[in-house]
């Protein structure tokens, strides 16, 4: 799936993913009116709202991206509608040619691991039967647990040639509580990111691997370090737009080949129509106002890698 991800950015000229986070906060007032019309202010109605409001988004941008990015917890907040919403949402981006990962952040050990794994990335045996669960293509990793967290998923994605974004240096404010320390001199996001290269080594595509890492855009200063000891991983990089990542922060997380990352922007995607600068837009076409938002994303992004 790796190469389908390269494939894909190379043919949109677009290293962005949009992350389909919706809160229903964000969702305008007339698609959540619409959809309680229908199922009443129940876990029911807000999961159709949900899933109206992504497949409105998807149809206006999945010709310019080459990917997108649901959040799991923004349906599971739902309970089981909200994640029917989220089988159906990954269904429909993958109709339209779109690459899935999966943002679920899972991490255990051995038989637990390895259930997460394969209801996300593969196949579940029912009977006589084989079921696919989620059926994502990617999904994002935590390695606090070490190999035995890790290795099921690698597995699984051997088996079923589907991927993974470990977390190495993530975006948030307080991620240097743990992830800045030093371990023998060197910071543990650095540690992290060797094992993630080993990992690599062996499961690789044309050029890239299929293990990745998350790095976070509001740390470019790592990003750069992190690129240089993950040569053959590709990088996803939250943080952008929203948390205050930009294109010029962004362009030591790149190879030189001008590949090697993909950047995720999700409220400032989603919920562009409530940004000043897409307000023209309005409620009542928000899908507009997010496809302006990826369009000036991607000229934000490759522009700064032009003049690099």
């Amino acid at each position: 799936m790796i190469n389908q991800l390269v494939s894909n950015i190379k043919k949109t000229g677009a290293p962005v993913v949009v992350g389909l986070d919706p809160m229903l906060s964000y969702i305008p007032e007339h698609v959540q009116k619409k959809a309680f019309a229908e199922y009443g202010e129940t876990l029911e109605g807000a999961a159709e709202a949900i899933w109206q409001f992504n497949k409105a988004i998807v149809d206006s941008t999945c010709d310019l991206i080459p990917a997108v990015k649901p959040q799991i917890a923004m349906y599971e907040q739902f309970g089981i509608p909200g994640l029917a919403a989220f089988r159906r949402t990954t269904e429909y981006c993958k109709e339209k040619g779109l690459v899935v990962i999966g943002d679920i952040k899972r991490g255990d050990i051995g038989s637990t691991s390895k259930a997460y794994a394969v209801g996300h990335l593969g196949k579940v045996q029912v009977g006589n039967n084989t079921c696919v669960p989620f059926d994502e293509d990617f999904v994002t990793v935590n390695p606090y647990l070490g190999s035995d967290g890790v290795d099921p998923f690698l597995e699984v994605c051997r088996e079923e040639k589907k991927g993974v974004f470990v977390l190495v240096k993530t975006s948030n404010p307080s991620s240097g509580e743990f992830q800045d320390q030093l371990v023998g001199g060197r910071p543990l996001y650095e540690l992290v990111g060797e094992k993630v290269a080993a990992w690599g080594e062996e499961l690789m595509g044309d050029d890239y691997s299929y293990v990745g890492a998350v790095v976070g855009a509001t740390y470019p200063e790592m990003g750069k370090a992190l690129r240089a000891v993950m040569p053959k991983a590709y990088i996803l990089v939250p943080g952008y737009g929203a948390q205050g990542g930009r294109g010029k922060d962004l362009v030591h997380f790149f190879n030189e080949d001008g590949l090697g990352a993909i950047v995720n922007s999700s409220r400032g995607i989603i919920a562009a129509y409530r940004q000043e600068q897409y307000a023209r837009f309005g409620e009542a076409n928000f899908a507009d106002a997010s496809r302006a938002a990826v369009e000036d994303m991607i000229k934000d992004i490759k522009g700064a890698l032009e003049h690099e």
